[in-house]
């Protein structure tokens, strides 16, 4: 009896199996942020600030926003 850490059950690659699906995790949930890096790269390149927006620049993003969001909020309390 086989009692490895992977379950063989379903196809390779995950195509055309029936099992239950992955629920999605955000990127915000990722990077463990509040602010929404889905909405902000979007912005980004509806912006047209460049030609192209790599997958970490909304997330950096996101995280000094939040982080200035945060000071201003505890500098009046």
């Amino acid at each position: 009896m086989d009692t490895g850490g992977k379950n063989k059950k379903g196809s390779a690659g995950g195509r055309g199996s029936s099992g239950p699906k992955k629920k999605s995790v955000s990127r915000s949930v990722k990077a463990g942020l509040q602010f929404p890096v889905g909405r902000i790269g979007r912005y980004l390149k509806k912006g047209r600030y460049s030609k192209r927006v790599g997958s970490g620049a909304p997330v950096y993003l996101a995280a000094v926003l939040e982080y200035l969001a945060a000071e201003v909020i505890l500098s009046f309390c």
